[in-house]
């Protein structure tokens, strides 16, 4: 049975077009992995199904009664509200029925026998769907769905508006999977969870029973929890049976097909058009070349997609940096109450460090208190000589309304316009990206600009923040080569051990260093 049908739909953003002719199909049950590569359309396809874009062409359909679950990292969580009471309100429907049920005995001081007979047979129909529904075990699933996501630890009676912009995106997610909505949309959701949460999500997805569309750019965890892929590419969407390995597979397959066939074809096409041109103009032969021309016009021209650049990222070196990068004496990191013990931290020459441990514990503010941008509760950092810097920040939160050259090219003003643009197009930036404003991309295409502006100055540090949220899995793969190709020293922050694994000399588990319970 059908849940979601989309009915050749085309949409595009001004001169751009992201669909044409599209249309797609979700039944019941099916667990769908959504890929393609940055700035593609993954994205655009969920606000067009969930009713946030109108597509210029074409329908989306959902059965009656479908409830849909879309995890909105911009939703506003009330101050004042608890983690938990945001969490309870996933069963908003179950008290408001519980509520009219007790409404209903304290009416019935007053019915008629009549009047009681009707109420007691909806009482039983609300007291069945109480019961199906689990409402007596609600804080038992809260806890256990909390648990997962790292909720607890944080204190279930926290204030929601006291959270970092992780812990914050850990709420919504959990509120989103305690309501079990019949077709749940996630985009990337791994990108805010580390190791252990994001093992206990594969977990829970997997014995999800309704439909999922799951966005996501890690592999090893798509192919775990997904049965069907949908590729976006070139403005259309193919569905593949399997995993993501067997998508590859297929894909490559009907690449080479599709390569050998327009081969063919053009070699057909020269013969017919050197015919014509011979024997159009001779009376002996001038039917036979109208015959050529006529099959020419009838000929349904295969298209070879354009290639797409591909991302190269090439670090560029600065002068060899002192032998001490940095060295920490009872550091202690926070802003209004400590986040770690007294940290006495040596970074030295040439060492290539993943920093990881779970959300909120402090690894961006230990990174910001490195480079001095926030003071420390307590301690003191002792940095070496000769630093060249490359910082990549998690996330941008302020909307960026400059082109993507005037952005690369106020920090770059010795560049030609050809030098910037040939800088964008390294990264795996089209034309018509490299000429959009920022804020208008996606936060692939948004990331690979930031890495433009970080390759093309020299350094001999990188501090690297969650770099690889967001970035598809040809840009991941350059930047993890990039990365071990560079000769400098390294600090990263990332939750991916595919990524980092290869690259890193030292593991640096700041759970170890938390004042907080994990």
């Amino acid at each position: 049975m059908s849940i979601l049908t989309v009915k050749n739909i085309n949409h595009g953003f001004g001169d751009r077009a992201i669909f044409e002719d599209v249309s797609f199909r979700l039944l019941k049950g099916e667990h769908i992995g959504l890929i393609g590569a940055n700035g593609e359309g993954k994205s655009t396809f969920m606000n067009i199904i969930t009713g946030k874009l109108m597509p210029d062409e074409g329908k989306v359909e959902w059965s009656n009664r479908v409830r849909v679950g879309y995890m909105d990292q911009h939703a506003e969580l009330e101050k004042g509200k608890t983690i938990r009471e945001v969490l309870r309100g996933a069963f908003q429907y179950l008290f408001d029925l519980e509520a009219e049920m007790l409404s209903m005995y304290d009416k019935m001081a007053e019915a008629t026998p009549e009047e009681i007979d009707k109420m007691m047979n909806e009482i039983g129909t609300i007291q069945d769907m109480l019961d199906h529904n689990g409402f007596y075990m609600i804080d038992a699933k809260v806890e256990e769905t909390a648990g997962g996501l790292g909720l607890r630890d944080v204190g279930l009676d926290k204030d929601v508006t006291e959270l970092s912009g992780g812990q914050r995106t850990k709420v919504l997610l959990a509120k989103l999977l305690l309501e079990t909505p019949d077709i749940l949309l996630l985009d990337e959701p791994t990108n805010y969870l580390d190791e252990v949460h994001i093992e206990w999500l594969r977990g829970y997805l997997q014995r999800y029973e309704n439909a999922f569309i799951l966005i996501s750019h890690d592999i090893p965890f798509l192919n775990s929890v997904i049965n069907i892929i949908y590729h976006v590419e070139n403005r259309a969407l193919t569905r593949y049976v399997g995993d993501y390995d067997n998508f590859r597979r297929v894909h490559e397959a009907n690449k080479k097909q599709l390569e050998a066939a327009y081969e063919r074809q053009q070699a057909e096409i020269a013969k017919l058009e050197d015919f014509v041109a011979r024997n159009k103009a001779r009376v002996a032969t001038t039917g036979m070349a109208k015959a050529r021309q006529k099959k020419l016009d009838k000929m349904e021209i295969i298209e070879l997609a354009a290639e797409k650049p591909k991302p190269e990222f090439n670090f560029k070196q600065a002068r060899t940096s002192g032998k001490l990068i940095f060295e920490t004496r009872d550091l202690v990191i926070g802003y209004d109450a400590p986040l770690s013990k007294p940290l006495n931290l040596k970074l030295e020459r040439g060492q290539k460090i993943a920093m990881v441990g779970a959300n909120g514990l402090g690894k961006t503010t230990l990174l910001n208190s490195l480079l001095g941008k926030i003071k420390p509760i307590s301690g003191e950092v002792e940095l070496g000589d000769y630093q060249e810097i490359g910082y990549f920040e998690q996330e941008i939160k302020e909307a960026n309304y400059n082109s993507c050259i005037d952005e690369v090219w106020q920090e770059f003003t010795g560049f030609t316009q050809y030098q910037v643009r040939a800088a964008l197009a390294k990264c795996g930036l089209t034309t018509k990206h490299i000429e959009s404003k920022v804020c208008v991309l996606s936060g692939g295409e948004q990331a690979k600009v930031r890495l433009c502006k970080l390759i093309n100055r020299e350094t001999n540090i990188l501090i690297l923040d969650e770099p690889t949220n967001h970035l598809d899995v040809e840009a991941k793969d350059e930047l993890k080569r990039a990365l071990k190709e560079y000769k400098g020293t390294i600090l990263l922050v990332c939750h991916e051990p595919e990524f980092y694994r290869d690259v890193v000399t030292d593991i640096w588990n700041c759970e170890d260093w938390t004042t907080k319970i994990v």
